[in-house]
């Protein structure tokens, strides 16, 4: 059975692209175009792993539920890949790195992200 993954990103052209990658690596791929409806797809589809953006709605977003979704029961533990233009976008001169506490993910990935290294992410969290 494919394993089956969640983007939650509100870029189009973004979410269309990895979709194509990962079908082409027999994934099951599905996507949520902001933070709430990729938590209510998380808890109802219960995906193997999350891709999840950071600035969607607010420029927190995917912080926020990145948290959510580990204190939920029913999506605690699913890995999330978290990926970002934050850092570009800000002009912040530190990167993020995953925290138990504050950013509950297996890993922080920058946009724009070479398709090689997302899948070995996916790969190693999965």
């Amino acid at each position: 059975m494919a394993k089956k993954i969640l983007i939650v990103d509100d870029d189009v052209d973004f979410v269309e692209a990895i979709k194509t990658l990962l079908e082409t690596k027999n994934y099951e791929v599905f996507s949520a175009e902001n933070g709430m409806e990729g938590f209510n797809q998380a808890k109802n589809n219960k995906p193997d792993l999350i891709i999840l953006d950071v600035m969607m709605a607010t420029k927190t977003e995917g912080f926020d539920i990145a948290r959510k979704l580990q204190k939920e029961s029913s999506t605690k533990g699913t890995p999330v890949i978290m990926i970002t233009g934050i850092r570009k976008e800000m002009s912040l001169p530190f990167g993020f790195e995953p925290n138990e506490d504050f950013l509950p993910v297996k890993a922080v990935l920058e946009k724009p992200i070479k398709p090689e290294i997302l899948l070995k992410k996916i790969e190693e969290s999965i």
